[in-house]
């Protein structure tokens, strides 16, 4: 059996920054702060925050820069992908990310409405999304474990 999904609900780090590819599909680099408050050993509260960068693609894109600021509250269901890259000193480096397949925004507007709660996706689930001419492919091989 293989599953790969990630449940994330957050804050947004920063503002939303858009961006395009040469090809002119909307990208979105986003990062969530998840805390976790808890007990210690010896009987303190603690807490804890988990910084997780997540990517969006064309409308979920727009819409969180459309709507999302610093601090927004945000839930996101998505897959992690591990992205690996060679530095200017030539050293390899990778990270995990998230690739958002599903967001919803938390909360509503000041008056309390919710009238934009949860992101088109229909779209995305009818038909597979095609990746862009300028995203590299993702590795293939063996699982590193």
């Amino acid at each position: 059996m293989n599953l790969n999904k990630v449940l994330v609900a957050g804050r947004l780090t920063r503002d939303v920054q858009l961006k395009r590819t040469p090809s002119g599909a909307a990208v979105a680099d986003i990062g969530v702060a998840v805390n976790r408050t808890f007990t210690d050993a010896s009987g303190q509260k603690r807490e804890e925050t988990c910084f997780v960068d997540v990517v969006l693609w064309r409308k979920q894109a727009e819409l969180c820069h459309k709507y999302l600021r610093k601090g927004s509250p945000i839930f996101i269901e998505g897959r992690l992908t591990l992205d690996s890259w060679e530095d200017r000193e030539g050293q390899r480096r990778s990270k995990l990310r998230v690739v958002a397949d599903n967001f919803q925004f938390v909360g509503g507007d000041r008056a309390g409405r919710e009238e934009f709660a949860q992101a088109p996706a229909a779209a995305a689930e009818a038909a597979p999304e095609a990746v862009p001419d300028d995203v590299p492919p993702e590795p293939a091989g063996d699982i590193p474990f």
